[in-house]
């Protein structure tokens, strides 16, 4: 009887992690940090570069951060997940884990344990990290596109493996008004125009990116790029001559098209 329930309860792990490791066949690309948080400098002890090489050859189209990602990728990083190397080790021994994590940093899955007992630091990372990646052994990589990259209503992305189309709430497009103002002069009146745009706010989605973010819809599309200031809560708009700040619990993009100022207001999720 309890070698009957032991045997099933391994079965069902087994069948959890195969589970979980199918999930891996729905990203198109895998990007992997430059620098792990465990050395001290970019590509220490060659770890980066071992855990790229490693997932290229299970098949998966692999970047490093600091490489040159394809335009698709750069316009929706949520086609890629993010494999980190974890580090646990203790006094004798090192042990690394191999984590993948979607754009929305939810973990989609992680290797068991590799452990090395080796005494120098690349060895033992390097040992250490092969023996992680041989946990995903039976695993063959086949990309199968599906809606988990499709954005929601919610702001969570879609987990549900399926080809039926999403909910997602449609939201109506700002109406630009051009409307005059009237500015009291002692010789004359004065007239100047201004861009004003409804109350109805857009939903974006805030994706990191080197020195800021870029903030998409639900489309997925790219509406901003914005670049990080010294002072908070306050981005310079990539390409345009304005700038995105928050004012309450929304963010306001202001920015000059045609010599008028458009003035848009959003609700941003980072």
């Amino acid at each position: 009887m309890i070698k009957n329930i032991t045997c099933t309860f391994f079965l069902l792990i087994s069948i959890s992690l195969y589970s979980q490791l199918e999930k891996l066949n729905n990203y198109k690309y895998i990007i992997v940090p430059d620098k792990f948080h465990f050395v001290k400098s970019k590509d220490g002890y060659s770890t980066s570069s071992l855990t790229k090489f490693l997932l290229k050859k299970k098949g998966f189209e692999v970047y490093l951060s600091n490489d040159t990602f394809p335009e698709e990728l750069n316009s929706n990083r949520c086609l890629s997940l993010e494999a980190s190397v974890v580090d646990n080790s203790g006094m004798f021994k090192t042990k690394n884990q191999i984590v993948f994590k979607d754009c929305y940093k939810k973990e989609i899955f992680k290797t068991e344990v590799g452990v090395s007992k080796e005494k120098e630091y690349r060895k033992a990372y390097h040992e250490a990290i092969r023996d992680a990646y041989n946990s995903m052994s039976k695993f063959n990589y086949t990309y199968k596109p599906s809606k988990v990259n499709v954005i929601s209503n919610n702001g969570v992305k879609n987990d549900n493996f399926t080809t039926a189309t999403p909910t997602i709430e449609v939201i109506e497009k700002p109406i630009i008004i051009s409307r005059p103002i009237v500015t009291p002069n002692v010789n004359k009146t004065k007239i100047k125009k201004e861009v004003v745009v409804s109350s109805s706010l857009d939903i974006l989605y805030a994706q990191p990116k080197i020195n800021g973010f870029q903030l998409v819809n639900m489309k997925p599309e790219v509406v901003f790029i914005v670049l990080k200031t010294n002072v908070e809560d306050v981005f310079i708009i990539k390409g345009k001559n304005g700038i995105l700040y928050k004012n309450g619990d929304n963010w306001f993009s202001e920015f000059y098209e045609n010599n008028q100022l458009v003035r848009k207001e959003y609700q941003i999720k980072f």
